[in-house]
């Protein structure tokens, strides 16, 4: 016997039983090594292989908006000039494109309706019923800059294995507008509807990146329809000319081919509870024992204090993912941030570099021309304006409601 002509003694079995858990740990750590080689191998090679846009039909000038926002104030104080007079009312005050541009840096923005969000007896778009009979606005909006983003990754329909929506204004439950969208395009496999405000677009290419990287697809198309008018209130000259509508689209792919590929590095994500910008439309509105006013449901924002809670907190995400990774803020190329406002960028992009004396081309900026497209501001930019050559490193952060912040790293290859 192993144990000798005896039998086996107690100080024998103990040795024999730490001898199979030596041999039992080695084989399992074999087969820890190769399973973590696999997932290596699969998140070593995840790219963002192609991307799209689209955007609202016709530009609306500050000139424009000032224009119509002055003149609902007008006849709003003169309607209600006894009870101004009362003091029982505050009067409105007026616009001005000085102001828009100071404050946020915004000088035009696409919509879905011009027509009707400047007149003042609407103040808001006025768009086709949404029904089994036709296809969803949001779904057509997706389409558009889905098709771009195949055409640019050199897929199509057949190659993509899931479909993920994230959206800050979703258009309705269910079903899922990611369903509707594979179902127009032919697309087999499973899609879902994601939102988290203005980061939808970054979480959604970081959950893209996870089932890639888990093994449940090879191939997936993000899309982030963001139709803003609808929601935003035309008649608050805080927010009247912030949002315009627009759709991004981004390929996501394990062992891209394409020429615009861009490797994805790093995802560092983080979120924070917080009322400083809010949305209450829901359908629980109807239900409500103390139903309240259509406009007391739309977007709403504490503006200095998401100014002074946000920025800090995305300056620091950033910083502490390039220190985890041994990089400098000098390492970096590109970052294309949210596109909220524009100080809110600069100030972001200071507390990075250390210095606001850096080339604009850094952190290039699209909210002049498009306004904020809530999530889709950061991706849109990186569509526009990717400069990066073959081993440039970017960064595409977007952050907002939740608070909510997602920082990915890439690399041009």
């Amino acid at each position: 016997t192993p144990f000798g002509p005896f039998g086996a003694l107690d100080s024998d079995i103990k040795i024999f039983k730490e001898l199979l858990f030596k041999v039992s740990t080695v084989i399992n750590f074999i087969n820890v090594l190769k399973y973590y080689d696999l997932i290596l191998n699969y998140m070593e090679n995840i790219y963002i292989a192609g991307t799209g846009y689209w955007k609202g039909d016709e530009v609306v000038t500050n000139d424009e908006i000032v224009a119509s926002f002055n003149s609902y104030v007008e006849r709003f104080n003169v309607e209600n000039n006894q009870a101004i007079e009362a003091g029982t009312m505050e009067p409105l005050g007026p616009s001005s494109v000085e102001f828009i541009e100071k404050a946020s840096g915004i000088k035009t923005r696409y919509l879905i309706d011009k027509k009707n969000c400047l007149d003042i007896d609407v103040m808001k778009p006025i768009l086709r019923n949404e029904s089994s009979e036709n296809i969803s606005i949001l779904a057509e909006m997706s389409i558009h800059a889905a098709k771009e983003a195949m055409n640019q990754a050199g897929i199509e329909a057949k190659d993509i294995d899931a479909v993920i929506l994230g959206t800050s204004h979703s258009a309705r439950n269910y079903p899922a507008i990611a369903c509707e969208v594979m179902d127009e395009l032919g697309i087999k496999g499973y899609g879902y509807d994601m939102l988290i405000g203005c980061s939808s677009t970054t979480f959604a290419i970081s959950n893209a990146y996870s089932d890639i990287a888990s093994g449940l697809a090879n191939t997936i198309l993000v899309i982030n329809p963001e139709l803003t008018s609808p929601h935003n209130d035309f008649t608050l000259r805080d927010s009247h000319f912030i949002f315009g509508d627009a759709c991004v689209a981004t390929i996501v792919q394990k062992d891209s081919l394409s020429e615009n590929r861009a490797k994805i590095i790093d995802r560092k994500l983080v979120t924070q509870f917080s009322n400083n910008i809010r949305s209450d439309f829901s359908y629980l509105n109807r239900v409500e024992e103390n139903p309240r006013e259509e406009k007391d449901l739309f977007f709403k924002q504490n503006g200095k204090s998401v100014f002074k809670e946000v920025c800090p907190m995305v300056a620091t995400l950033i910083t502490d993912q390039l220190h985890a990774l041994d990089l400098k803020a000098s390492d970096i190329t590109q970052f294309w941030l949210h596109q909220a406002n524009s100080n809110m960028c600069r100030f972001i992009i200071t507390k990075i570099l250390g210095t606001s004396d850096y080339d604009p081309s850094i952190a290039p900026m699209i909210l002049s021309e498009f306004g904020n497209v809530a999530s889709a501001g950061s991706l849109l930019s990186y569509h526009l304006n990717n400069n990066l050559l073959e081993g440039n490193k970017g960064i595409i952060c977007s952050f907002g409601a939740g608070y909510s912040i997602c920082s990915l790293l890439i690399e041009k290859e």
